[in-house]
C-alpha cells in the first residue's frame, strides 16, 4: 500500500490530500467508484457522467463528464491510470485548455467501515503550470463538498445492490 500524505509539489505547495470515513465495508465503496454513470451524483463539478468504454473502471478506461454553470456548460475526460481492485482507483481529469488533474482515491478498511483518502493536484497544462496554494486551498473547498456527498451515496444505497 503506498503512503499518502502532503508531498510537496513545488516549493512551499502541499498537495490537497482528505478524508472521509463513510460508514460502509470498502466493498460498497467500491460499488460506487466502479458506477461511472454515479460520478456526477458525488463529484463537485461534473453534473453528468457517461462511460465511453465498458470496462470501468479498467486502466484505460474513460468516462465523460459535463461541467454546467449557468447556461454555460462544457466537457471533460476522465481516464483511468492506476487500478488495485477494490483498494485504489487514480484518475486523470482533463477539462480542455485547463489541462490535467492527478486524483487518487484510496479505501483504507476501518472496521466495518472505510476510509476513503483523497490525493488531487493539477498535472500538466495551464493548472499545472499554475499551481500554487491559491488552488490547493480551492481543492481542499471540493473535497470538504465531495468527499460527503460520496459518503451519503454510499450510504444511501441498499445493502443487496452494493453486495452484488
Amino acid at each position: 500500500m503506498r503512503p499518502v500524505h502532503a508531498v510537496p509539489v513545488a516549493e512551499g505547495v502541499p498537495v490537497a490530500v482528505r478524508h472521509q470515513l463513510i460508514r460502509r465495508p470498502p466493498r460498497s465503496v467500491w460499488a460506487v467508484l466502479a458506477d461511472p454513470t454515479s460520478y456526477g451524483e458525488w463529484v463537485v463539478g461534473p453534473s453528468e457522467s457517461t462511460p465511453l468504454d465498458q470496462l470501468w473502471p479498467e486502466v484505460g478506461s474513460r468516462l465523460r463528464y459535463t461541467v454546467r454553470l449557468g447556461p454555460w456548460s462544457a466537457e471533460g475526460v476522465t481516464t483511468v491510470r492506476h487500478r488495485e481492485l477494490g483498494k485504489e482507483l487514480e484518475l486523470e481529469a482533463s477539462f480542455k485548455s485547463l489541462g490535467t488533474a492527478r486524483i487518487f482515491l484510496q479505501l483504507r478498511p476501518w472496521g466495518e467501515e472505510t476510509l476513503v483518502v483523497c490525493d488531487e493536484h493539477p498535472l500538466r497544462g495551464l493548472g499545472g503550470s499554475l499551481h500554487n496554494s491559491v488552488i490547493e486551498a480551492a481543492l481542499q473547498l471540493r473535497h470538504r463538498g465531495m468527499l460527503p456527498r460520496l459518503a451519503r451515496v454510499v450510504e444511501q444505497q441498499p445493502g443487496e445492490v452494493l453486495r452484488a
